[in-house]
């Protein structure tokens, strides 16, 4: 059970970083990205192919899939912003040609890189650590460092636009910023962590398949959506941008220890679609339902104050 759990917080890190890319898209920008599975699966691709077949340093083999997955994002916003196809529909246009184009750089479905060396077997080497718990000191230095980062670069003036654009997208526009500009760097940049967390995946796992990132973005909606759950229950709430952005990471780590739990008690593997979608429905309904009794609360505390 603790070496499941601590499997799953290995795995929640690491996925948290693609759930940061999807929190760009999905809460800043408003937009529900679809190149998520596709962009999560080649930046393991390129990552596998290039560590097995052309011996590329591990790092560098990581570098070149988050790149992978921003040239994904700046398909995406291309067809959305010079062909104005709708966000969502470029998204699925992509997330499509991702998969006969993975297939085609992996050359079959599946690039084990067992015999090679991975950033965590060099890091393991080098401290005597577990893989698995360098997993989790790498996975948490990446997310803080790029929740960091991501903070500092959301307070820029580039970055507020990119915010303000998901906010008002006409008031933002009528103040002489360009929207096009805001939603292609957005997407580039979601897509390059989405990548990123691919391929670092691909190493802590040592494989590379080509349906690696199928319901990822459902993974990342509930992870966010639990983050904010969790969140609101701070002093403070998601008053603080950095809180959002911490709670998108923790979330993740959140949902795959309940994946984790509810597997060892005994449930079937085939099953943990319908547990994702279940999850992302309670976490969604949650606030509602909450909102909505502290409304009707208000309203009876009024009613007995007028009695």
């Amino acid at each position: 059970m603790l070496i499941a759990l601590q499997g799953a917080v290995s795995q929640g890190v690491l996925w948290g970083i693609m759930v940061l890319g999807v929190f760009i898209t999905f809460r800043l920008l408003d937009i529900p990205d679809m190149t998520c599975d596709g962009s999560f699966a080649l930046g393991g691709c390129v990552c596998a192919v290039l560590i097995v077949n052309n011996n590329v340093d591990p790092l560098l083999a990581v570098l070149a899939g988050m790149c992978a997955g921003a040239i994904a994002g700046a398909v995406t916003g291309i067809l959305t912003t010079v062909f104005e196809i709708p966000a969502i529909l470029a998204g699925i246009l992509t997330q499509i040609s991702l998969w006969s184009i993975n297939l085609r750089i992996m050359g079959k479905s599946n690039t084990p890189i067992l015999a090679k060396g991975t950033i965590f077997s060099s890091v393991s080497n080098m401290t005597g650590l577990p893989q698995s718990t360098v997993a989790i000191i790498l996975g948490i230095v990446l997310a803080v460092a790029i929740v960091a980062i991501l903070y500092w670069f959301f307070g820029t003036e580039i970055g507020s636009a990119l915010r303000a654009t998901g906010n008002n997208e006409y008031m933002i526009r009528a103040l002489g910023v360009n929207t096009n500009t805001t939603k292609m760097i957005a997407l580039v940049l979601s897509n390059a962590l989405i990548g990123l967390s691919g391929a670092l995946i691909c190493q802590s796992q040592k494989y590379a398949d080509i349906g690696m990132g199928t319901g990822a973005i459902v993974i990342g909606l509930a992870a966010i959506v639990i983050g904010e759950v969790l969140g609101r229950l701070l002093p403070g709430g998601l008053t603080q941008f950095s809180v959002r952005l911490a709670s998108a990471v923790f979330g993740s780590v959140v949902y795959f220890l309940i994946r984790a739990i509810v597997l060892q008690l005994g449930m079937d593997a085939n099953d943990m679609k319908l547990l994702s979608a279940v999850i992302v429905a309670v976490a969604l309904c949650v606030p509602v339902v909450w909102e909505r009794y502290k409304l009707r609360s208000s309203y009876t505390k009024g009613d007995e104050a007028d009695a």
